[in-house]
């Protein structure tokens, strides 16, 4: 039901400072998520650990934004968005000032799970907050810019944290997301304005909890949450063991020339705005398997050993999987038929499903196989789910 209080629309000034405060936030929290990314092979030598018990520094920090999306959506939903993405900042800023007051890797371990689930709370509560405060003519424009920060964000995170490493410290570098967090947290806390359309959600957590069931039990649906975890799996798994990669020869590239490849993930940010204008003109489903091609020809371009071939690669591949992903978190809200934001929030839970998967799961095939393992299985698992999105829709469509 509309609500009596008139949204915001592009025209307004206050659309223009939710976009801002709401992409600074999702810049600062991405940032943060993505931040230790380049920074596993430096983990392995500094710690002597294992490239398995390292990549734990990224999936157990995902798996807490899982729990933070279930728990912090809920809460949202009673209490209201503004608060929980104050909170989510704050709480993301504490854990960069702890890490490096520690030597010990299951600390930052700890400290990492902390810092997840507060991340949760600004994705969590964000998009809820612009369906709410913004009219449905400007929303998709304002979703786009929110979803291109989120991109903008894992860049900044990743080229900081491997830039400032290698020429200051790691402990400098957290210090230094830790500062920018706090130059964000004074934006949002003096720009976003107060919600005027939230209501508190009347329905109790046993009906939540039941329809989370229902969208389980929606085989259309589950599919679609199947198709984020193989997309976010095989990019995840390209991005992590990228950097183990290239400081091997032939290239023995440094962690500060590793950590600028990471601005290929940059092309994320017009990614998701294409992938909207293209898919109104030809066809979701053609431009999202598009999307998934350009992937795999990304990943399988990284096989060269030109180091300019690879960085194309890359790029292309960051220009796929934005596309894709863009396109199958809009089914997931047309396919809902109730609590659509139920909806978008289990296909995030398994997003990031993808992401630890990525990050751990394929560690034993570099152990074993290398790179050429981890572009075999990149490679394979989107086409053939693709394939198999593909020939369910149809078989859909016929019946």
């Amino acid at each position: 039901m509309e609500s009596l209080t008139k949204r915001y629309s592009i025209k307004d000034r206050q659309f223009w400072t939710i976009v801002i405060s709401l992409g600074g936030a999702s810049v600062f929290v991405f940032a943060a998520m993505y931040s230790v990314q380049p920074l596993l092979p430096f983990f392995t030598e500094q710690f002597q650990i294992s490239v398995s018990t390292a990549s734990l520094a990224m999936s157990v920090t995902t798996l807490s934004v899982i729990i933070g999306l279930i728990v912090l959506g809920f809460l949202s939903d009673r209490y209201g968005r503004v608060l929980f993405i104050r909170l989510s900042i704050v709480l993301t800023i504490i854990p960069f000032l702890l890490m490096p007051l520690t030597d010990s890797f299951s600390m930052i371990i700890f400290l990492r799970f902390i810092q997840g689930f507060a991340i949760a709370g600004v994705p969590a509560a964000a998009l809820a907050y612009i369906s709410e405060e913004i009219n449905q003519q400007s929303m998709g424009f304002a979703t786009a810019l929110y979803i291109s920060c989120n991109a903008l964000g894992g860049t900044i995170g990743r080229l900081m944290m491997g830039y400032l490493t290698e020429n200051k410290s790691w402990e400098v570098a957290f210090f230094s997301l830790a500062l920018l967090g706090g130059i964000i947290l004074i934006l949002v806390w003096l720009t976003l304005p107060k919600s005027r359309n939230f209501s508190v959600h009347q329905r109790t957590i046993q009906k939540d909890l039941h329809g989370f069931w229902l969208h389980l039990k929606n085989p259309n649906l589950l599919i679609l949450f199947g198709f984020g975890i193989i997309l976010q799996l095989s990019f995840t798994g390209m991005w992590s063991f990228i950097p183990y990669y290239l400081a091997e020869p032939p290239f023995l590239l440094s962690l500060k020339t590793i950590s600028f490849i990471f601005l290929a993930y940059g092309l994320g940010i017009i990614g998701s705005p294409i992938a909207n204008s293209l898919a109104g003109k030809v066809g979701i489903n053609m431009i999202r398997t598009f999307g998934v091609l350009l992937l795999v020809c990304g990943i399988l371009l990284t096989l060269s050993s030109s180091l300019m071939m690879i960085i194309v690669g890359l790029c292309i591949a960051c220009l796929g999987f934005f596309t894709a992903h863009a396109l199958t978190s809009a089914t997931v809200s047309r396919t809902a038929i109730h609590q659509k934001g139920l909806a978008s929030s289990l296909y995030l839970v398994s997003y990031y499903i993808g992401v630890a998967s990525g990050s751990t799961l394929l560690s034993p095939i570099w152990l074993h196989f290398k790179w050429q393992g981890i572009v075999m299985i990149t490679v394979l698992l989107p086409i053939l789910y693709i394939a198999f999105l593909n020939y369910t829709l149809h078989k859909k469509n016929q019946s």
